[in-house]
Parts: C-alpha cells; structure tokens; sequence
C-alpha cells in the first residue's frame, strides 16, 4: 500500500520513536528497582493467568462507577485487539497486494467484524471520558478538597491536560482506521456485511474519485499508526502507561496472607540507617510500581473514611504525587539522584496520621495499588528514624511496652472474669484444652468489652468447648504499635507472643478482636507463629450448626439488626458470611447499611485511631458510621469487635436514638439458659 519513500520515511520515523520511547522506559524500570524489596514472579503461570483475568475482564475496575466501568472495559477490549489490528495494518503497508489472514474466510470476516465493531466502541467511549472530565456537571469524582496536598502541576490541572492529549491521541488513532476502512467500502463501491459501521460512514466519500479515495486511505493509515510513533516517546510519561503498567502490578505484587498484611523489616542490619520510607526510593519496588499503575481514577479516595470525613488525607492524591514527583526528574532519579521527602511533597503530616488502616483504598483499586502500606510505612521512617510521634500514640507505646497494654494497666488479666459461676480455666489449669481463648487487652482491661469476653464463655461452656485462656502470660499483639509505625516494639512484642504459644502449643485459638485475631493468624507466621485461628463469629457459627447450643438461640427473634463488618474481619480476612448466619437465626429481619461487607465504611478506630485525637476533619468517622446504621431503622447495631464497639458506644452519646449496640456474642448469650454470668467484673 504505501510508497518506497513513505515506507522509508515510516522506517526512520519508527526507529526515532523506539529510540526515544526505549530511554523513558528504561528510566520508568530503574526508578522501580530503587525501591526496597523485590518484584515478585513465584509461580509465574498462576500470576500470568490471574493477571490476564483482571486485565481482560476488568473484574478490579467493575466493583463500583458502573456505567463509566463498561465505556472502560469497552475501550479496553477495542484497545488490545487494536494490537492485531496494528499488526495487520502495518504489514498491509508494506508487503504489496498482502491481505491479513489471507484476506477470506470465517476468520478473516470475524476480524474484520470485531475491528468494526470495536473501533466504534473505542471512539465512542473516548468521547465519553472527555465529555465526562471537561464538560459533564457533578464531575466532583474527579476533584479533591482544598486541604488535600497536591503536587503544584496537579494543581495547575496537568491530569486534565494529559487525559485530554491521551484522548485526542486516541480518537486520531482509532477514528483515523476506521475512516480509512470506510474510504475502503467507498473504493470498493458496495456495502460490506463485516463492516457495518463502516459502511454506514462510508457515503461521506462517495464525491471522491478512486484517485482521492486511494491518497484519504494513505493520510488515514499515517495518522493511525504514524499517530502511533509520534505519540510514543510521551507515552511513559503519560498517566495511560496503566495500560500495560496496570497488567504487570498484578503480575508482580507479593502474595500476602490477607489485604492488609504488613511485611516485615529487617531491624537487626549492622548498616541500616533508614527504616521505613522517607523519600520515594526508601518505598517498596512494589509501592513505586504502584505510581506507573495509577488510573488517577480517585476511587480510593471515594471509600476513604478520612477524605470522605473531611480529613487532609487522599490515597489518590497520595500516589498521584508520587507519579508526577518521579516525572519532574525521571532522568535524575534513574540515575540514583535523591528524591524529595515524601512528608514534604507527596502527603501532609496530618494525612499521614489520619489513616485508619482499613484498607478500603486497597480493595477498590482496579489497578492493585496499596497506598495504605505507603502511610504505614511512612509512619514507620516517623517513628524509627525521624523520632516523630504524636503525644498520644506515645502514651500507648508506654503503656504496651511497660505494661504489657496500651490502657497502662497493671492490674491481671483475668480480673475480668471474677464472680463468673463458670470457670476460666488457665492453661496451667487445664494443659489438655481444645480451644485456647485469645482474650485480647480490650476484653481484659475495659469494662465494655469485658461484657463480650464473659458472654463468650458462657457460649463456650453450653455448648461443651474444652478451652483455657492464657491469663498473665497473654500480653498485647502489637497490632497498634505496628500500624502506628513502632515496628520495634511490635516486634519485641510479637516474638515474645509466638515464643509462648509455641511453648503452649495451641490446637485452636479463638479470638473475640479482629485485630488479635488478624496478627496471630496473618502476621506471626513472620516470627515463627502458625496457628489456627478463628474468630469468635466463625466459632459460634460452628457451635450453632452442629447443635452445640440450645434451640433457644434460634427463638425469641429480634424484631430487626443490622451488622458492622470490623475491616480487619471482613474487608482484610474475608470473614463476612458467619456473622450474618448468626444473625439470621437470631433475628426475623436483618437489614444491611448501604456499605457493608467488603465495602463496609469504618468505625474510625483502626490504624492506632483509638490511641489518639481524630485528625481535623468535617465529620468524625464513628459518627458517620453509626449515622447510616441508624438509618437503617434497626434497633440493634452488631459487631464482632471491641474497638468498634467502644467507637459506637461514644457515637450514640452524640446521636440521640440510634440503636444499641452488642457484640454478636452477647447476642447469644442473652437466648442461653442461665444469663445471670453476664455481669461486668468490678
């Protein structure tokens, strides 16, 4: 099809646009490997399938924004199978009278078809993107509040500049092949069935001679995929390099036993002068991956407890500085030079400490971005290296280190059990245990949670459980130490945790805190510690179904409920059915809130929250939370955890008529026999 000089001229051009694209990817895999860590690539056929799943299905981009996910997954779709299309175009260009795929037959039509039809799709769902971003109203998706820290040129609307220069490129490049196809159906003088949008196009030049049809179909093939070498050189520059960026973040992240599972550093190194993450090269290979991957889409920022209350904190906003910190000195930085404080450029201080671990920006990122593990890892070069802790937290290191707690209390950890007729046995007392009852520090120092711990065994005894607590030789997980950045301390604690249960050598734990419950089965395997850990949902759910305990449970039904999912329960550990199976049996109308599940909103208490002052916000999260269950118009909000708990406790002593809150195991215990055990120790 083309000429000897424009197949040189497309020669030359192609080699300057490899030549000048290869140095911005090149510089994109030497800032990646930076970082700390490595890149993952275990079980490499297992990662290749699952990340072609996401990337063809989408099944990461259609968890929510439904309508602008299908236009998404359309663009995907036309976009990969534009990678034959280019292939064939290109050969067509230079191999004389070369038809692709032999130019007949089913799959020749059915290429021909699925280029058509999927040209269409693309062009239409670009336009869709654009008129969404610069000229659709309600577009606030797209926007951040004011106290959001951005980088100066996000600021100045460089995200609107290049998704506009992204999408013209697009609408060039697809709409100029399909216009040169329909040129095709003009010079051919008759419609084609495998073709149809194209024929439908193709009577705007019916005027043109065959000459001028012939010299529309060559402008039309330069600016589709000379559009292409023009355009590749800024593509790794660009927010759309997610689209192969995005497919090699799934490939490449490490397996984690659970969402939210913090990796553990090295502590001991005789050379290690820098813990945590203090500039971007300090982040993970993993975590600098993640700011190629951006879509810049802000859904994380939409299931945020803190953006959504008001705070300074935006997990998009967080990668998005990344992303264009790295492209103000892409060279520089490939090069080894020292990037800019991430505290200064890329997050507020404020933001850093107004996290709630919940993970819900991990969830609901189509791209497999964690931006949770960024601030947490940023609290970690806070605490360990910069010395820099609010008050607060401070307090609670204090208390977990000395006392063993972060209430600070000296006191046993079994006076919550005093005056229960059933016995607490210790694992002194009873060494031939089945099940040993994690008891936590809420359960064994707060008189709130107290309640949950005493109900709990009495479910237990019903229903025959042989268990034994630990007692004085429990001490607290860590969870807070380490989500608040004190990696030494969690530890110290950790190990000291795992030594003692491998003295003891639990069969089973069960644990009433999401949270202890999270560390002994998600975390400590990291210090030697493999357990089988429920939680107390899953285990009452057990007892119920294999009839352990009365049919009392199952009568008296509440009139209605709806349950909180803890984060660290549901979102994190995926254990969402067993609490509702409880319910269910206990209540003829259990009414969910519009977040729930693995899209539940926090109580506000994870992230070492329940340690210090919320950050200044709109709104504080607890009473956010418990507003929409109260919407509900149910009487009693469940849960399954004590700092969700306490967190709604204090919500309703600000929101009058809400309803009351128990945790699941006092649900139970209320339908035994006997609830005269139930009473708060002194």
């Amino acid at each position: 099809m083309l000429t000897p000089v424009e197949q040189v001229l497309f020669v030359l051009l192609s080699l300057f646009a490899l030549g000048a694209a290869y140095a911005g990817f090149r510089d994109i895999f030497l800032i990646i490997n930076r970082g700390q860590g490595q890149l993952y690539l275990d079980r490499l056929p297992a990662r290749l399938w699952q990340a072609l799943v996401i990337y063809m299905g989408q099944v990461t981009t259609l968890k929510t924004r439904r309508i602008s996910s299908l236009f998404h997954l359309g663009i995907v779709w036309g976009f990969t199978f534009y990678f034959l299309v280019n292939f064939g175009d290109l050969l067509q260009g230079f191999i004389p009278n070369f038809t692709f795929l032999a130019g007949s037959g089913l799959i020749y039509d059915l290429y021909r078809l699925l280029a058509d039809v999927l040209s269409v799709v693309v062009i239409v769902g670009m336009a869709y993107f654009l008129l969404r971003r610069f000229f659709l109203p309600n577009k606030t998706e797209l926007d951040y509040h004011d106290n959001v820290l951005l980088h100066p040129k996000v600021k100045a609307d460089a995200i609107s500049r290049d998704s506009l220069i992204v999408g013209v490129f697009i609408l060039i490049h697809v709409g100029s092949r399909f216009l040169g196809e329909a040129a095709l159906v003009a010079q051919e003088g008759h419609a084609d069935p495998m073709m149809p949008f194209a024929t439908l196009v193709s009577p705007l030049f019916a005027g043109l001679p065959t000459d001028g049809l012939q010299i529309a179909r060559h402008i039309f093939w330069w600016l589709a995929l000379g559009g292409i070498m023009v355009f590749l050189p800024y593509f790794p520059r660009t927010k759309h390099a997610h689209l192969f960026m995005a497919p090699l973040n799934f490939l490449t992240r490490p397996q984690r036993t659970s969402l939210g599972e913090m990796e553990k550093i090295d502590l001991e190194g005789e050379e290690a002068e820098q813990f945590g993450a203090h500039r971007l090269e300090d982040l993970t290979k993993t975590a600098i991956f993640d700011s190629f991957a951006c879509i810049m889409c802000n859904r994380c920022q939409d299931v945020c407890p803190a953006y959504t209350t008001g705070k300074e904190l935006s997990p998009s906003a967080l990668e998005i500085n990344k992303r264009y910190i790295i492209k103000d000195n892409m060279s520089g930085l490939a090069a080894g030079e020292e990037s800019t404080p991430l505290m200064e450029a890329a997050i507020s201080e404020s933001a850093v400490w107004a996290c709630t671990a919940c993970g819900a920006c991990i969830d609901i990122c189509p791209v497999g971005n964690e931006p949770m593990l960024d601030i947490l890892d940023i609290r970690r070069d806070q605490v360990l290296t910069q010395g820099e802790v609010p008050a607060e937290l401070q307090v609670a290191f204090d208390g977990m280190e000395r006392q063993g707690n972060p209430w600070q209390i000296n006191d046993s950890r079994v006076k919550w059990a005093a005056g229960l007729e059933i016995p607490v046995p210790t694992v002194e007392e009873n060494p031939d245990f089945e099940v040993l009852y994690w008891v936590g520090c809420a359960a064994s120092y707060d008189a709130r949670s107290q309640l949950t711990a005493r109900a709990l065994v009495k479910v237990l005894n019903q229903a025959g459980v042989n268990f034994a607590i630990l007692g004085d030789l429990e001490n607290c997980t860590g969870d807070s130490a380490r989500r608040a950045g004190n990696e030494y301390l969690y530890q110290e604690m950790a190990a000291n945790n795992v030594a003692v249960l491998n003295e003891v050598k639990p069969p089973r734990i069960v644990a009433t805190c999401p949270h202890c419950f999270h560390n002994l089965a998600k975390e400590y395997h990291q210090f030697g510690g493999n357990y089988d850990v429920v939680h107390h949902t899953e285990l009452i759910e057990e007892l119920i179904e294999a009839g352990r305990l009365p049919d009392s449970v199952r009568m008296n039904r509440m009139p209605n409920v709806t349950f909180h999912d803890p984060c660290y329960l549901g979102r994190h550990n995926g254990i969402l059915e067993e609490p509702r199976t409880i319910l269910q049996q206990i209540s003829g109308d259990v009414r969910e809130m519009p977040r729930s599940g693995d899209n539940s909103f926090c109580c506000g208490a994870g992230g070492a929250q329940f340690w210090k002052e919320e950050e200044h916000g709109d709104k504080a999260v607890n009473n956010e939370r418990y507003e929409e269950a109260k919407a509900t118009g149910a009487d009693v909000l469940a849960v399954g955890c004590p700092f969700c708990m306490q967190m709604f406790e204090t919500a309703a002593g600000d929101i009058p008529n809400g309803p009351a809150v128990k945790d699941l195991a006092e649900l139970i215990a209320e339908r035994l026999p006997d609830t005269t055990t139930t009473a708060a120790a002194d």
